[in-house]
């Protein structure tokens, strides 16, 4: 495992995106099993990309515009969605032990779907994995499966850092409902704006 791997994995997780505002989100309003199991549901997400990548099916993606197209504003009518339901929860936040727990599987679900329907990052996968492996010599789709595994990992940790960092602060956010309302606000933005991102990106 090479370190300019594992940094450039670092770097690309690290970076804020669909996924870690979901989870800093889940963390912020749900708590901290929330934002681990929107975590577990975002690297979730990314198994279809990589899949696709190691069997060749992101050539579709690169090489047919229709199908780019339909996944990419599937993509951002998620995000619009999500950016609406964010708004639509007025509801107050109250201590977790005090409520019943969002549902494992929607969490999950929502998650999965944001990374997803993202085509963007299948097109990522089939530009990134290949530098690290050699294409021509046996066993390679065992190493890019490896590699791949290692991304998955790193992509739990960080987004679960994410949301736990995100739930620790949760008490002291949640007593100041205009503090809330403005964050609810800050993450339908950060939607809205990742959603027009997608729209506007071309193969």
């Amino acid at each position: 495992m090479s370190i300019a791997f594992l940094v450039t994995t670092l770097i690309v997780v690290a970076t804020p995106g669909t996924g870690a505002i979901y989870t800093l989100s889940a963390g912020l309003s749900h708590g901290r099993r929330a934002s681990v199991v929107a975590a577990i549901g975002c690297t979730l997400g990314t198994v279809p990309h990589m899949v696709a990548a190691i069997t060749g099916m992101a050539a579709l993606l690169h090489t047919s515009a229709t199908a780019f197209q339909l996944v990419k504003y599937l993509g951002v009518v998620y995000l619009l969605y999500m950016a609406w339901a964010t708004l639509k929860d007025t509801d107050p936040i109250v201590a977790e032990e005090e409520t019943a727990p969002r549902p494992a599987g929607r969490v999950i679900a929502s998650g999965v779907l944001i990374n997803l329907l993202n085509p963007k990052l299948t097109i990522f996968f089939f530009a990134f994995l290949p530098q690290f492996v050699d294409t021509g010599e046996p066993g390679h789709v065992l190493r890019m499966l490896e590699l791949s595994a290692v991304f998955m990992l790193v992509t739990l940790a960080v987004f679960a850092a994410y949301g736990v960092s995100a739930a620790s602060v949760r008490d002291h956010v949640t007593a100041r409902p205009r503090v809330m309302a403005w964050l609810r606000r800050g993450f339908a933005g950060s939607f809205v704006a990742l959603g027009a991102k997608l729209a506007l990106a071309a193969r």
